[in-house]
């Protein structure tokens, strides 16, 4: 059994957190800004809470983080309550958050020069995923780094892969969502191609499904997406603050990305439409407006 520290009970962070406790049996401290969070969990899981990011690494073998961006992960990190402040020599700092290479590679160099380690472990699978512990995860860093905290990460993940040094899990994350979009972009316009044209829905994705044209978003977002249903899955705000840094990296390494660069678009015009806490299948609301 290890101490561990949880910065971030979100949507995400808490059932993470939760199945580090239960299914590995370690010793947790939480923290969250806010603290009734950190309560509530602590009553269900048993654990301990902290009042700031600091406290909760004082003394921890791993440190998992899952925060909303660049500048909340550098807060609880860097900050002056942030881990690195109290973190002891060879701990380990998971980062679960959704954030730019750059910050990975920033917080890779800042632990070594602390005398501990850093890895970047985006996740996939959404909340779901998190609730079930079938997460993948994808993960930037040293490998006997991430050989000591695999362990521990696969209490809420199916699969998770080193893809090389520091940076490397963001990039990966970034491919994640640049495959995703497209995927739903083309299946609501399947959809609605299909409704248009009188066709029988369930028969077509039935028939469909079972050929080339079959994907994890087809199988379970097709139903959802033709009532209309979007509290399902990822948020638009958080697909498109995600697809911002996928354009922003673009931008650095000279990659081009028209689709994903007009679908993070699509997201905005549903944002001014007041749908920013819809899950990301609601692209098909812009092929059906009146």
């Amino acid at each position: 059994m290890s101490k561990v520290a949880w910065i971030g009970l979100g949507v995400m962070g808490y059932p993470m957190a939760g199945h580090i406790r239960e299914k590995g049996g370690h010793d947790l401290v939480v923290y969250n800004r806010t603290a009734a969070k950190a309560d509530k969990w602590a009553g269900q899981y048993g654990g301990g809470t902290a009042a700031t990011p600091a406290e909760a690494a004082q003394n921890a073998d791993y440190v998992f983080i899952c925060v909303g961006n660049d500048d909340d992960l550098r807060d609880v990190t860097l900050g002056p309550e942030g881990v690195f402040n109290t973190l002891k020599a060879g701990a380990i700092v998971i980062d679960n958050t959704t954030a730019s290479a750059g910050i990975a590679r920033e917080l890779y160099e800042a632990a070594k020069s602390k005398g501990v380690h850093f890895l970047d472990a985006p996740v996939s699978g959404g909340q779901a995923g998190a609730e079930n512990g079938t997460l993948t995860v994808m993960v930037g860093g040293d490998e006997d780094v991430f050989a000591k905290a695999e362990p521990v990460i696969r209490n809420y993940a199916r699969a998770a892969n080193l893809l090389g040094p520091a940076g490397s899990g963001q990039l990966t994350k970034m491919v994640n969502q640049i495959c995703i979009v497209g995927l739903i972009q083309g299946l609501a316009e399947g959809l609605h191609f299909a409704k248009t044209a009188d066709l029988d829905i369930p028969k077509v994705i039935d028939t469909i499904s079972k050929g080339a044209a079959q994907s994890w978003q087809m199988e379970n977002r097709w139903e959802t997406m033709t009532n209309d249903e979007f509290d399902y899955g990822f948020a638009v705000d958080w697909m498109r603050k995600d697809l911002g840094i996928c354009i922003d990296e673009a931008r650095r390494n000279g990659a081009s990305l028209p689709v994903t660069a007009m679908i993070e678009q699509y997201y905005s015009q549903i944002q001014r439409a007041g749908g920013n806490r819809w899950d990301s299948s609601s692209l098909i609301t812009l092929l059906e407006r009146d």
